[in-house]
């Protein structure tokens, strides 16, 4: 029988689809007159970055982009980069932003699977670009954002999109139309391009505002590159409180300390090794912070040690937790109030934790792949991290069948290997794909690299395995040591602790595994300086943010 409720309908007056694009035109009214963007000594208001944003959609109308159209961009974290995260939604055409720190030729294979119909290229990666197209075989057109003497491709600039009349702002008819184009760092065989929708968008914006919390007007340091997740949705989370974003186009210590200083910056999101570089940063203030900068850290499991040098910096960092396929950041690890009384190196290792789901996330489990059951909540039984929520993405672009895979069961399954506390806490033990399996155990490279950053003498550490013909594999440590430090090999494996001898097993997880391998011939602890040490670090390698 059908239920009086059942004849009330919706329409145009009860129900519209979501999208961020909302939050620009109500920060334009509620919020008009204060600061939007900062860069230099250019400041724009809301309003007028609203005004902007609606004109370069009308520019890119004018040159026949509009529904479904991919439209990539090669730009660091600057205004035009923001503008651009709602005037090309506007026109119903994908945003595809590319890492330009990425290799010619991967941004060539990226460029042709994406379809792309149009590149706008800030001028310092003019010459990238170029190599592209001539591996490619072809060319694009271009729209140039000229920020730094830099040779430009000349057809067009960003200017002339400003110059054309303003588009009308109009929301999505469908809120799962395709809104972003982000590309996995392709670490295992060529990227996947990750598709998100218009309301998975708007909720995770949402919910960033609830989780974190935000209050009204904060003054953002833009640090989370926008070719990352969209910068993790912060571009549009940004808008619903009107805050102020600041932008330094690179991630320079001493330019984020002199805009935190200038402009009071209250908010930043930044991954651990950003968070390392402002802790050993001469141009850290000789006093901690205050009031406290507060900050999100993501993009690998962050070092307990590096989190005990960014509280006594002034950084109150909360750890968070997500993949490319999820917009960014879904879980987070929420300050419990009874670890005010632990001590410092205690604290730091709760707030390492991914913790537990952000309100816009409908189900953060970590599962037996082989049973299917969840684990049990004792930090030690490994499963798989899974998750379902409208954070995740529509799926992977002209890839049906990785797109089955990752949603089988109807949950996106991470390849994160993770343990759940007591308490329900989840922790990250590793990617699957990088646990080393030697003589039988299971060894975390993540929880190996943080022991690595307690030793006085290692500024970073990463871990790996190599082959072993005894073991099947053996832990392998790449380490860069600090300026004025010296730490050979025998002293860096000494350095990790064993089960016994006052640590307990339960304590250090899968380090039972390498405390017994280092006493194995083919355990390696690598030291390298400067670039070389960068370069094995390899923190970017993992697709968390």
């Amino acid at each position: 029988m059908q239920k009086a409720y059942d004849a009330l309908t919706r329409g145009p007056a009860n129900h519209v689809a979501l999208s961020p694009l909302s939050f620009l035109s109500r920060a334009a009214l509620v919020y008009g007159r204060r600061p939007a963007t900062t860069y230099g000594a250019v400041s724009r208001s809301w309003a007028e970055v609203a005004d902007r944003c609606a004109r370069v959609a009308g520019g890119l109308k004018a040159r026949g982009l509009g529904l479904g159209d991919t439209v990539s961009v090669l730009c660091p974290n600057i205004p035009e980069m923001f503008e651009l995260h709602y005037a090309v939604p506007l026109t119903g055409a994908v945003l595809h932003t590319i890492n330009f720190r990425l290799e010619a030729e991967t941004i060539a294979y990226i460029l042709d699977h994406a379809d792309s119909r149009l590149v706008i290229c800030d001028t310092a990666f003019a010459g990238l670009l170029r190599q592209a197209f001539a591996l490619m075989g072809r060319e694009l057109p271009v729209v140039d954002i000229v920020d730094l003497a830099a040779e430009g491709f000349g057809q067009a600039s960003y200017d002339d999109l400003l110059a054309a009349d303003p588009a009308d702002w109009a929301l999505p008819e469908d809120e799962w139309q395709a809104l972003a184009l982000n590309y996995t760092s392709g670490t295992s065989g060529r990227p996947k391009g990750v598709v998100y929708h218009h309301r998975g968008a708007y909720l995770m914006a949402m919910g960033t505002v609830a989780g974190w919390p935000l209050p009204a007007n904060p003054v953002y340091l833009s640090v989370v590159p926008m070719f990352h997740c969209n910068g993790w949705n912060h571009p549009w989370a940004m808008a619903i409180v009107g805050a102020h974003l600041v932008f330094t186009r690179d991630a320079v210590p001493a330019r984020m300390f002199a805009a935190i200083a200038a402009h009071g910056v209250t908010h930043l999101g930044a991954a651990p090794v950003i968070l390392q570089m402002l802790c050993e940063s001469a141009d850290a203030p000789g006093q901690p912070l205050e009031p406290k900068l507060k900050v999100f850290t993501a993009g690998a499991p962050p070092p307990p040690a590096v989190l005990e040098k960014a509280a006594r910096l002034g950084l109150e960092v909360m750890q968070v937790y997500g993949l490319t396929e999820t917009y960014g950041h879904v879980s987070q690890c929420l300050w419990q109030e009874d670890w005010s009384a632990l001590s410092p190196s205690e604290q730091a290792a709760k707030q390492a934790m991914q913790g537990v789901a952000f309100p816009m996330l409908e189900g953060l489990r970590v599962v037996d792949r082989e049973t299917g059951a969840d684990v049990p909540m004792d930090g030690l039984t490994q499963g798989e991290i899974a998750m379902r929520g409208n954070p995740v993405m529509k799926g992977y672009y002209k890839d049906a069948a990785a797109t089955d895979a990752a949603f089988a069961g109807g949950w996106f399954w991470s390849g994160d290997a993770a343990v759940v506390h007591p308490g329900g806490y989840v922790q990250i033990r590793d990617r699957l794909k990088d646990v080393i399996i030697s003589g039988g155990e299971n060894i975390s490279s993540v929880e190996v690299e943080g022991v690595l950053y307690r030793h006085p003498a290692v500024l970073a550490a990463a871990v790996v395995a190599r082959p072993s013909e005894r073991w099947g594999e053996s832990p392998c440590a790449f380490v860069e040591l600090r300026d004025g430090h010296a730490a050979d090999e025998a002293e860096l494996i000494a350095f990790l602790p064993r089960p016994s001898g006052g640590v307990q097993a339960a304590e250090i997880g899968g380090l039972s595994g390498l405390a017994k391998d280092r006493d194995r011939e083919d355990s390696e602890v690598h030291p390298a300086r400067g670039g070389a040490g960068h370069g094995a670090f390899g923190l970017r390698r993992r697709e968390r943010r």
